[in-house]
């Protein structure tokens, strides 16, 4: 179903991989699209060789590391990579953190929710989380929806937090 590998998780319209350096095709046109580079920051993607150690030094040293990280999300009908999920393990928050992102075309589509709600469960469930984090930009309007259609409540700012570039934190109980 996907080159990926392995199915980590599916949902009824997505489904999950592991991210392989395979993909950095994909991850170049994620990691540069407008609105990741306003809302998340450059991560100083700009060719296949850039997104190949973003990649190994990012989702995939997190599986070695933690047994998640984020994933590849793909549509189940034709396999398709819409965006990226999962959960992320950041030195500067004490809880494990949800992160999601997708491509422009693939907003608004419900796509987000299905999968960081699918993620939530998968936190849970297979890793034991009791409480998981997110954190947002305070002008990502939709991410902050998102978040709180997830059941989870704004706490502030992240520690540490740039004053002139604030990051909201949110939290829910699991």
């Amino acid at each position: 179903m996907s080159d990926a590998g392995e199915i980590v998780l599916s949902t009824a319209r997505l489904f999950f991989t592991r991210f392989i350096p395979d993909d950095a095709p994909f991850v170049v046109r994620l990691v540069t699209d407008p609105d990741w580079i306003r809302y998340i920051g450059d991560r100083g993607v700009r060719t296949d060789d850039d997104a190949r150690g973003y990649l190994e030094r990012g989702p995939i040293a997190m599986y070695a590391r933690h047994g998640f990280g984020l994933w590849r999300v793909a549509r189940r009908e034709d396999g398709l990579p819409v965006g990226m999920c999962g959960l992320i393990k950041r030195d500067t928050l004490p809880d494990v953190d949800v992160g999601f992102a997708f491509l422009p075309a693939y907003r608004g589509l419900g796509y987000a929710a299905e999968a960081a709600a699918a993620t939530l469960a998968l936190a849970s469930e297979r890793y034991g989380l009791r409480r998981v984090v997110a954190i947002a930009s305070p002008d990502n309007v939709r991410s902050l929806r998102l978040l709180e259609k997830l059941g989870m409540t704004p706490e502030g700012t992240t520690p540490n937090a740039d004053p002139d570039d604030p990051t909201v934190l949110y939290a829910r109980a699991l």
